[in-house]
């Protein structure tokens, strides 16, 4: 019996009966030999960590533009706290943590520069339109590997296809990513708020402090244990209605103070254009694109303004107003 048989064998023993056991994936779009040590969820996370897309989310925005500070959250440190907060969700109920954590790293692997904004950008110019999600989905199914992509299970394809509220995820497993990202957003984004003087603690309302805590951490204790309590033994992942409700109504105050604030956002408009401006010039210079999108129309037929969309949403902040620069600022006026 290999190690992988092993793992599997204790996943049966040991996971409950709501779990998504590894030895009965739906299966990879394309057949594979079994590893001989990973079951195929444990797999599928190494290759999401080992990919370049994965890399470059270290230079992406979460919520502030290339903020004046080293401790703000960038798309990276967001991934890594949404899977931290799924895992111990996942671990608590006995369910898939391989399965959890392979969505949770790769649910943004297919986000902009510039955070929201350049999807924005992207959405409102790509006749296609333009959802970070489904980008993640190309990403790890066509763009990585020189187009191959990752060939990753179907189970951990549909939780980052619907890690937003649209759409409803296959397994409890996908469902507790799709609430983590809410979860770890709302609450660093709150931190990362009072560390840039948009707010202070006393800013949020009482009747959430009163019900999650007054302090990050406090907050992230309350909510975590609730979805617990709440989904223990049960074929849903949920929270009570008080807690939820709180939740709620503190990521609604978030989008009237933070992430629609003008001190917050006053670069935003800026960057939408910027992504815009990209993407007029790559429609204009379609040579101009690296063959290594280029490639992926005649691999799977993809339309021109598709690959324009796929190549900017991979940039990094700094390489989109590198190029930028390069295109659009004369050498003489460039510091």
């Amino acid at each position: 019996m290999t190690i992988r048989e092993q793992l599997e064998l204790r996943e049966m023993e040991y996971l409950s009966p709501y779990a998504t056991h590894s030895k009965d994936s739906l299966g990879r779009e394309r057949k594979e030999e079994e590893c001989d040590l990973r079951p195929v969820f444990q797999r599928d996370r190494d290759r999401i960590l080992h990919s370049k897309s994965f890399r470059r989310l270290k230079q992406k925005t979460q919520v502030f533009l290339l903020p004046k500070g080293d401790h703000y959250r960038t798309r990276l440190t967001h991934t890594l706290e949404v899977s931290q907060n799924a895992r111990t969700i996942a671990k608590a109920l006995r369910l898939n943590e391989d399965l959890v954590e392979a969505i949770s790293l790769g649910h943004d692997l297919g986000h902009t520069p510039f955070g929201h904004a350049g999807e924005r950008g992207l959405a409102e110019i790509c006749p296609l339109g333009f959802k970070h999600n489904e980008q993640s989905v190309r990403v790890v199914k066509y763009i990585e590997k020189q187009g191959r992509g990752l060939n990753l299970t179907k189970e951990v394809i549909d939780g980052i296809l619907t890690h937003q509220t649209a759409g409803e995820p296959l397994t409890l497993e996908g469902q507790i990513v799709r609430l983590s990202d809410k979860i770890a957003y709302v609450n660093h984004d709150v931190d990362d708020a009072i560390r840039g003087g948009i707010l202070s603690e006393a800013d949020i309302p009482p009747k959430f402090r009163r019900v999650l805590g007054s302090s990050t951490k406090a907050r992230l204790n309350t909510i975590t244990h609730d979805v617990i309590v709440n989904s223990m033994d049960q074929p849903k992942i949920q929270m009570s209605e008080e807690v939820a409700d709180a939740m709620k109504g503190l990521r609604k105050f978030m989008f009237e103070n933070v992430y629609r604030n003008p001190v917050a956002k006053r670069e935003e408009n800026k960057a939408v254009q910027m992504v815009q401006k990209l993407y007029e010039y790559y429609s204009k210079h379609f040579d101009m694109i690296p063959d290594e999108f280029l490639q992926l129309m005649e691999l799977h037929g993809d339309s021109k303004e598709q690959i324009v969309c796929d190549y900017i949403a991979g940039m990094t902040d700094n390489y989109a107003v590198k190029i930028f620069q390069e295109i659009f600022i004369p050498e003489s006026w460039k510091i």
